[in-house]
């Protein structure tokens, strides 16, 4: 009922930008696997499986000596290679151990054997070099990371990123005057002066093509002018309904807060916000899309991954201000962290909202299936079996096994053996289930708005 009221008038668009977003993270899925399959056949190694999603098998066709299909649990992908584990020192495969992770370890042992054909002695995955098995395992991220650089690039350079401009989006009523650490109230008081832009008679949707005398092509250009103004009764070029239109404002001289680079309010050391006195008139900017370059792009790539990074490294906090937000009366942050349930249904509100034009709302879609394959890229090289990551950092042990046992003229030490780490494998795995339980949960009841 909830999405039905959000959506009433809109939901076709509502349930076709959950489409484009499912295809799109079904096609990013079946990439990761073809960048593990690829690599993983040139260098001859069998491939039994490549497989779309998890458990009951809804389709597939065997080309040559590898099943394609479609499993019934769209979370995810595998391809299933012959030898990623390696046998028993001693040769057997037997599960006669009572131990219940030795047992687990021996049985799965048995199935790798019993999974061998003749011819297949060369073609196992534990007995490829050290560098064809890293690449085959860093394939799958690497598509992701290509395939987020491809749709940020597409956003940046060819619709480009939302920027302020210089079309009046709002005209405020009053000028309030902000102390340090302290925000503006949003309404005005009895004691509050008119703004200047309201005394001037800017309206929404006037493009102020000079200010001052001088004429200005970006919001910066104009709001650096207004600040330098404060005081003086200068004049003010505006298009209004493809006409120009002359007017006269003096920005009034008041305390604002100080703003970085980006646009973001700076605190000194105590947390408070720092303010200085500049002229202001009180308007606030249209947002608009405007094309960048190609060599704007690692900025953006750095800055989505600094973002990605800072998830990560707090996401054990993260998932309790979610858990603490489902079933509490407490608010969920605006930037925790989705399931695909919470992607598509963000997708969705992109789609369905009026508050956008099209291109902005293409741009939106592409931008956050872009960050999304970041975040795989990202997760998928955390040093933990059975991510991708683990079986890079196992075979780089093995490289430094092998190396220290040459130098002190030991005997091989053997191949990394992914069956001893059984346990922690079925304890990531088991995190990571309730870690998506939890999520989809969050995502159905408490979901996080983006209007």
């Amino acid at each position: 009922m909830d999405i039905l009221q959000a959506f009433a008038g809109s939901w076709p668009l509502f349930l076709l930008g959950i489409l484009v977003m499912a295809v799109g993270i079904a096609v990013s899925i079946a990439l990761h696997e073809v960048g593990h399959l690829i690599p993983a056949k040139l260098f001859g190694v069998r491939v039994t499986q490549y497989m779309i999603g998890f458990g009951r098998t809804m389709f597939s066709r065997r080309r040559g000596e590898t099943e394609y299909g479609v499993k019934a649990i769209p979370l995810g992908g595998y391809i299933s290679m012959i030898g990623m584990y390696p046998p028993a020192k001693d040769g057997t495969a037997t599960a006669d151990s009572t131990g219940l992770f030795q047992q687990l370890a021996a049985e799965t042992r048995s199935v790798e054997e019993g999974r061998l054909q003749p011819g297949d002695e060369d073609r196992q995955f534990y007995r490829l070099p050290i560098r064809k098995r890293i690449v085959i395992m860093l394939g799958g991220p690497v598509m992701n990371l290509v395939i987020g650089v491809v749709c940020i690039s597409i956003v940046v350079a060819g619709f480009g990123t939302a920027r302020p401009s210089t079309t009046v989006a709002s005209v405020s009523r009053c000028v309030q005057t902000v102390e340090a650490g302290q925000e503006a109230e949003q309404q005005c008081g009895a004691g509050d002066p008119d703004s200047p832009a309201l005394a001037a008679g800017l309206q929404p949707g006037d493009r102020i093509v000079s200010f001052a005398g001088q004429p200005v092509g970006s919001w910066e250009e104009m709001s650096g002018l207004i600040r330098e103004s404060g005081g003086r009764q200068v004049p003010l070029t505006v298009v209004r309904d493809d006409a120009e239109v002359r007017l006269s404002i003096e920005p009034i001289v008041t305390d604002r807060p100080v703003v970085d680079a980006a646009g973001l309010p700076v605190v000194d050391d105590s947390g408070a916000y720092e303010t200085e006195r500049v002229g202001f008139i009180g308007v606030g900017p249209t947002q608009e899309l405007q094309p960048g370059s190609i060599s704007e792009v690692p900025g953006v790539v750095g800055q989505t991954f600094g973002q990605i990074a800072g998830v990560i490294v707090k996401l054990p906090v993260r998932l309790w201000e979610v858990g603490a937000a489902l079933f509490t009366d407490q608010e969920r942050p605006a930037d925790s962290p989705m399931s695909v349930v919470g992607v598509g249904r963000v997708a969705g509100e992109l789609a369905a909202t009026d508050q956008i034009p099209a291109d902005a709302k293409a741009a939106s879609l592409l931008s956050v299936l872009g960050t999304l394959n970041f975040s795989l890229f990202a997760f998928n090289l955390l040093p933990l079996l059975p991510l991708d990551g683990g079986h890079v950092v196992g075979a780089l042990w093995e490289g430094l096994r092998r190396t220290w046992a040459r130098v002190r003229r030991r005997p091989d030490p053997g191949p990394f053996d992914p069956a001893r780490m059984l346990p922690l494998t079925y304890g990531v795995a088991v995190a990571f289930i309730g870690m998506t339980v939890l999520l989809i949960a969050a995502d159905l009841f408490d979901p996080v708005r983006v209007f």
